[in-house]
């Protein structure tokens, strides 16, 4: 059982861990493509799915009763 709570913990830690990496790396993304005169599809395309890895990361945590607290 102990190994069990062990190997959940370190799993919930990557988890949060994840979710703030990729929190930076998409408002990053938004900041570049907000101050450029013209964003290349690419740009967009790379800020909507470092977008859509954040939220559905986000909904993951959600679900199993995560915070930034726990760590």
């Amino acid at each position: 059982m102990a190994f069990n709570k062990r190997k959940k913990k370190v799993v919930e830690e990557a988890l949060l861990h994840d979710i703030f990496q990729l929190q930076n790396e998409w408002s990053k993304l938004k900041e570049i493509i907000e101050k450029s005169v013209d964003p290349s599809e690419i740009g967009r395309y790379d800020l909507m799915v470092a977008e859509a890895k954040y939220f559905y990361l986000l909904r993951e945590a959600r679900k199993r009763h995560l915070s930034a607290n726990q760590i």
